[in-house]
C-alpha cells in the first residue's frame, strides 16, 4: 500500500477515535457506494443527526489545508452516496449533515484535528453542479 494510503487510513482511525471521544456512534467506516466511499457514517452524541464525514489527512499543511481537497466533485459524490445510504436504510429518520475532519500530522508528530461541522449541504452541491454545467 502506498504511503499516502497508509496515512489516510491512520487519519481515519484518528478521526473515528476523536468522534467516539465526543460521544458519537460510528455506524460504518469506509462505506462504499459505486466508486465513492464515505469515510465515516456516524450518529451524533444527541442521537438526532446522521453525519457523513469526509476525512482528509496531510502530513503537513505546507500545501494548504486538507479540507481544501474536498472539491465540488467530491462533495457531489458524497451526497450521491449518502442519498443511496439513506434509501437503503429506509427506517432512518434522523437529520442529515455533511462534515469534514481535517488532520495534519503523522503517527510520529503532533496531530492537529479540525472538525468542520456542516461543511457543505445539499443546496451547495446542487448550485455547484448547475454552475459548472453552464
Amino acid at each position: 500500500m502506498a504511503l499516502h494510503n497508509d496515512l489516510g487510513k491512520w487519519g481515519e482511525s484518528v478521526a473515528a477515535e476523536y468522534m467516539e471521544q465526543k460521544g458519537w456512534y460510528i455506524r460504518h467506516r469506509d462505506w462504499r457506494y459505486d466508486k465513492t466511499d464515505i469515510d465515516l457514517v456516524c450518529i451524533d452524541e444527541d442521537d438526532t443527526t446522521l453525519v457523513f464525514v469526509e476525512v482528509k489527512t496531510r502530513s503537513t499543511a505546507d500545501y494548504g489545508r486538507p479540507s481544501e481537497a474536498v472539491d465540488a466533485d467530491k462533495r457531489r459524490r458524497i451526497v450521491q452516496a449518502a442519498t443511496a445510504y439513506k434509501m437503503m436504510s429506509r427506517k432512518e429518520n434522523r437529520m442529515t449533515r455533511y462534515d469534514i475532519i481535517a488532520i495534519v500530522g503523522t503517527p510520529e508528530t503532533q496531530v492537529q484535528i479540525e472538525h468542520i461541522e456542516n461543511a457543505f449541504n445539499l443546496l451547495d452541491v446542487f448550485e455547484d453542479y448547475h454552475t459548472k454545467r453552464r
